[in-house]
């Protein structure tokens, strides 16, 4: 039996009872502004649960078009617009978890030219931006989005980004 989902995007089916043996990332497209490099995505998330000692987890990414990440956006941020993405913790006990990342595609096709980089290095940083927000990282205080920053770095640096550094205002 699945859950019944209230956001509207198409998800590969799971069986919704049954975890997984390892971490699964499915990904899902709902957009056409960016190439994708799923194998990199997968590998990003994987990469953040792992170093954060979870050994199983399922996680659906969402790449999406302006309107949907901006009608979800509003929706349970109660925030106007698009915005980079979205983490959603579904569930999360000793050793699991369950989330959902849905990413703004356009956001970062329009971003990436900003920083100097591609739409796919921009929409890694927003994967991992997102994963780091399933295990638990914030950024809401300026001393915890210093700690969140670095950790990105570090992240893009081992997943062999081409530029590990970005500008301080590269998320908002």
């Amino acid at each position: 039996m699945t859950r019944p989902r209230t956001d509207g995007l198409k998800r590969p089916r799971t069986d919704g009872l049954k975890r997984p043996r390892t971490i699964v990332v499915e990904i899902v497209q709902q957009q056409s502004a960016a190439a994708i490099e799923p194998r990199r995505l997968r590998r990003a998330v994987r990469t953040v649960l792992r170093q954060a000692r979870l050994q199983k987890a399922r996680v659906s990414l969402a790449l999406v078009d302006d309107r949907t990440i901006a009608r979800l956006n509003r929706r349970f941020l109660g925030h106007r617009g698009p915005t980079d993405v979205l983490s959603f913790l579904l569930e999360r006990s000793p050793g699991y978890l369950e989330g959902e990342l849905v990413v703004g595609a356009d956001v970062a096709c329009r971003a990436a030219p900003r920083y100097g980089w591609s739409a796919q290095q921009e929409l890694l940083l927003y994967v991992i931006h997102g994963a780091l927000h399933l295990v638990g990282y914030d950024d809401a205080q300026p001393g915890e989005r210093a700690r969140m920053r670095r950790r990105e770095r570090e992240l893009l640096a081992q997943l062999g980004s081409p530029r590990s550094e970005f500008p301080s205002g590269a998320l908002p």
